[in-house]
């Protein structure tokens, strides 16, 4: 028994939730697993799930089950790297409650990146949006980051297929197991990241879209990311969620100005009138002067 494979079966089973998740994460990092028999791990486990007030029932009946021993063989012949690993990102394992696995496809080397720019947006994008990308994304952009998005209609995908037409390296985190493509009609570009670039997701194979994945999907692009820019948002949208957990995370938050009168741009317009940064263009993702 080693803690790489136990944070996996922790990760497969259903019942814990991402805070049992990490607080089990916690309680292996103080153990001398090699002491401990699997039957005492699952006790101790759900003694620090009821002592935390989690529900624990659905973990204590699964995590022992054929159901779940199947999983962790079929999830052991795929990649996948966990929070204890060297690879795994530091701001990632720093941010409000880390995924404690992460399964990949493609070059999992874009994790050791220090330039990583998150991206985010409407999923139903206005010619705006699009026209604004095309003006903030220029070569010397795209050459100097790695462009971080959740693959999602609109603004997601622009900012992945900017990358990809400019030679330039992106990270897509997805909200689905990666066997799903969510929407449909991303299939093809899914599965081209997964080739020289990358694709991650904290659900396993099979895994289809439900909504309260996508905002722990957003938890992990703002935690990913050096630099996030909001291209155009709603107010109460999934983007100023993630806007929020990156400012919980230090992270520098951009915000792309907008018609006062486009509900599409009230959540960047209010990121800006909190005191984010104004994106006009390239100069204010570079941070620098472009001669």
């Amino acid at each position: 028994m080693d803690k790489r494979s136990l944070l996996l079966r922790i990760k497969l089973c259903p019942g814990i939730g991402l805070k049992g998740e990490y607080l089990a994460y916690c309680w292996l990092e103080t153990q001398d697993i090699n002491t401990l028999d699997i039957e005492e791990v699952q006790a101790m486990i759900i003694n620090l799930l009821r002592d935390n007030h989690l529900n624990y029932k659905k973990f204590a009946v699964s995590f022992l089950s054929r159901e779940i021993n199947i999983l962790v063989n079929q999830a052991m012949n795929q990649n996948w790297i966990t929070i204890c690993d060297n690879i795994y990102p530091t701001q990632l394992k720093e941010m409000y409650l880390p995924p404690i696995v992460l399964f990949y496809a493609g070059n999992l080397k874009l994790l050791e990146a220090n330039n990583l720019l998150g991206v985010v947006g409407s999923r139903k994008c206005s010619k705006y949006a699009v026209q604004a990308m095309k003006k903030i994304f220029s070569q010397q952009v795209v050459d100097s980051f790695v462009i971080v998005s959740g693959l999602a209609e609109g603004v997601d995908t622009l900012g992945h297929q900017i990358a990809l037409a400019k030679q330039g390296k992106t990270i897509a985190v997805l909200g689905t197991g990666l066997d799903c493509f969510y929407p449909r009609s991303n299939e093809g570009i899914q599965l081209e990241l997964m080739k020289d670039n990358l694709v991650v997701s904290e659900y396993f194979y099979g895994t289809g879209p439900r909504k309260h994945h996508f905002v722990e999907r957003n938890r992990i692009i703002a935690g990913l990311s050096q630099k996030l820019l909001v291209v155009e948002a709603r107010l109460k949208s999934g983007s100023l969620i993630t806007a929020s957990l990156a400012l919980q995370n230090n992270r520098d938050i951009l915000a792309v100005p907008g018609n006062v009168n486009s509900s599409y741009s009230a959540g960047s317009n209010e990121l800006i009138a909190a005191g984010c940064q104004p994106c006009l263009d390239e100069k204010d993702v570079l941070g620098r002067v472009v001669i």
